[in-house]
């Protein structure tokens, strides 16, 4: 038996057979295991695709969305030189997320990065807010959401020496027995 809101808001009881609960269930284990299995790839390579993608858009005067805001907020970099440094530093981050090889140099990078490509919210609040503290301008938008990236990174970091996400939290503590 479950319980299900209707259109008005009330709860009605429904009859689920028991087969296509279990159906629902096996389906639900297949899923979770699968993701388990390939979520972490999953992740490096999305990360290493975004990373190389907007390293390369760098690489060239003009072609990232970014380049002027980075030129604005730090005048005191010399940007011909900076930028195309900047580049290689995330195309090198893009590949090694990608080939997940030295994972833990590859999120200190990041990290390092990171500190960087936050440094507006001291540097230049005024460019990212049209309302401080909760309206952001795009660009602003841009750079908040890396903490979404940060996290990601974190959750890598946390695999470099074997671990891994599992299926079934029992598991292991029955492999620890």
């Amino acid at each position: 038996m479950s319980i299900i809101s209707t259109s008005t808001g009330e709860f009605q009881q429904v009859q689920v057979s028991t087969g296509l609960r279990a159906r629902f269930e096996q389906l639900d284990q297949t899923a979770v295991r699968l993701m388990a299995r390939y979520g972490i790839t999953a992740l490096r390579i999305s990360m290493g695709l975004v990373y190389i993608w907007f390293g390369a858009l760098k690489m060239v005067h003009g072609l990232s969305p970014i380049e002027a805001f980075i030129r604005e907020t730090m005048p005191f970099l010399p940007g011909d030189l900076f930028l195309p440094f900047l580049a290689i530093w995330e195309m090198a981050i893009g590949l090694g997320f990608i080939t997940g090889k030295f994972p833990r140099i590859t999120v200190m990078l990041m990290l390092a990065q990171m500190g960087g490509a936050m440094s507006p919210f001291i540097l230049r609040p005024d460019l990212l807010f049209t309302q401080f503290p909760y309206a952001f301008t795009l660009v602003g938008q841009y750079i908040f959401k890396d903490i979404i990236l940060i996290s990601a990174a974190l959750v890598i970091g946390a695999t470099a020496r074997g671990g891994k996400l599992v299926s079934d939290p029992r598991a292991i503590k029955r492999e620890m027995r």
